[in-house]
């Protein structure tokens, strides 16, 4: 083992992102978090991940908030720490490729209203759909951390991951993160990964895991003393289960070796008293699921992520067919072969879950196949690591083209349209990126804001938000 520069390890906060995300549907609002600001700002923490992924669509769909909003309240409360947020490559936020305009304003936006690092990711590792994303982030004086999607699979060797990471640092990113989104990283594994990377790449890299499958505290550790110089935590009240190890106790792992955090375990104490009651309340709502808590080993057997598997079920349960969810479990990796091998992460986790589902309530494989199965094999959500299945794909497209370029090489811009479609709507700049991102919903929130601007009651003007057709 090469000699590893051993110094203290950083930690990403996420309980105000992918903690609550993981756990708690998106579900916690902003004035939950202001009152806890102070404190976190006093940690010393690497960042505090706290908008981008589903952020965004929560605020404006079921908490009826301005993600904007929150963004500049959370920019003024932490004084000393950056801010990280989540951002989907070509994607955004949303599930499909926008044009190159709206990827680049989305981005300049997101740095002026306060966020200092951007994770880009592409769920296919296709790292030409990062492009834009990274280059508008530089020219911005923000932070770019590309993420790169781990899957297992024969096409991602250690030298696959190398190669990627070269590519990366090339292209211009400031640091690298492992996006392990499924918790498929056991200990030893990501001892090799790291140790391979170090030699790959000169960037910082970051570990994100979630504890699904029950050993994410254990492969920190490992990744830690391999040279892995920043790992993804949460307050412990909105930890485990779906979502990361817990910050102190990893804080408290590494206290006293070369990889101390140097952070206050009282002050992470008052902050956990803090999300305790808030824990809680979820439970009692029903908000916070106990089965989500618990270890899905599954994960390991079958790939598969902790959420696509709920998902499988509630579509198995639709269709009356709970006894075909062994045959659907064995399914997936076929499909998933057939596919290219994609890692299993929005949106591509989703399409290959359905896939399979129909591939067995069919009875046949690929006798129903829906858009999002025919747009990959089209090439619309960009390049796999491995080719198609040309049968399965023939069999999908049939005499169509697929497309061999950056699929937002052919998308015109859109920003004109778009400030066209909003203008009767916007009441600040970011809202045109708001409705760009989600038309429907956005525009039943600016509805919403506009009764409550005028003074009719919430409630009210919920139900006014919900009469305009949209």
């Amino acid at each position: 083992m090469a000699e590893v520069n051993k110094k203290p390890v950083k930690i990403v906060e996420t309980v105000l992102r992918d903690a609550h995300q993981s756990l708690l549907a998106t579900r916690m609002t902003t004035e939950q978090m202001l009152p806890i600001i102070d404190k976190m700002d006093k940690v010393g923490y690497h960042a505090v991940e706290c908008w981008g992924g589903a952020t965004f669509d929560s605020c404006l769909r079921f908490l009826k908030e301005d993600p904007w909003d929150r963004l500049r309240k959370l920019r003024d409360g932490f004084k000393n720490t950056k801010l990280q947020m989540l951002f989907r490559g070509q994607n955004i936020l949303g599930y499909n490729h926008y044009a190159d305009d709206v990827v680049e304003y989305f981005v300049q936006k997101s740095i002026a209203n306060g966020i200092d690092i951007i994770r880009i990711f592409d769920c296919l590792n296709d790292i030409r759909n990062l492009e834009t994303a990274v280059k508008a982030t530089n020219k911005e004086k923000g932070h770019a951390q590309i993420a790169l999607c781990y899957t297992l699979g024969d096409a991602y060797t250690l030298d696959y991951w190398k190669d990627i990471a070269k590519r990366i640092e090339d292209m211009g990113a400031d640091s690298l993160c492992i996006k392990d989104m499924a918790g498929l990283l056991t200990p030893y594994q990501a001892e090799e990964l790291v140790q391979a990377l170090k030699e790959g790449t000169n960037l910082p890299i970051d570990l994100h895991t979630h504890y699904t499958s029950g050993v994410a505290s254990m492969t920190y550790l490992k990744a830690v003393e391999a040279g892995c110089d920043i790992i993804d935590c949460a307050m412990s009240p909105l930890a485990l289960g779906t979502s990361q190890p817990a910050t102190e106790v990893m804080v408290e792992t590494l206290r006293g070796t070369p990889y101390d955090t140097g952070y206050d375990l009282n002050l992470l104490a008052e902050i956990a008293a803090y999300f305790t009651p808030i824990r809680e309340e979820a439970l009692k709502s029903g908000l916070l699921n106990p089965k989500v808590l618990g270890v899905n080993i599954k994960t390991l057997q079958y790939q598969v992520p902790g959420g696509m598997l709920s998902n499988l079920v509630s579509q198995l349960k639709e269709a009356g067919k709970e006894d075909k969810y062994q045959e659907v479990l064995e399914e997936i990796p076929r499909v998933r072969k057939d596919f290219g091998e994609p890692p299993l992460v929005t949106p591509s986790s989703q399409i290959v879950g359905t896939q399979a589902v129909m591939n067995v309530l069919a009875g046949e494989r690929y006798k129903m196949v829906p858009k999002e199965s025919k747009k990959i094999m089209l090439g619309e959500f960009g390049q796999t690591v491995k080719p198609f299945n040309p049968e399965v794909q023939k069999k999908i497209i049939g005499d169509e083209t697929p497309i061999t370029c950056r699929p937002a090489d052919l998308i015109a811009p859109q920003l004109p349209q778009f400030e066209k479609e909003c203008a009767q709507w916007k009441q600040q700049d970011e809202d045109l990126l708001s409705y760009a991102l989600f038309p429907a919903v956005a525009k039943e929130f600016f509805q919403y804001r506009e009764a409550q601007q005028t003074g009719i009651d919430p409630a009210a003007a919920d139900k006014a938000s919900k009469a305009y057709p949209v």
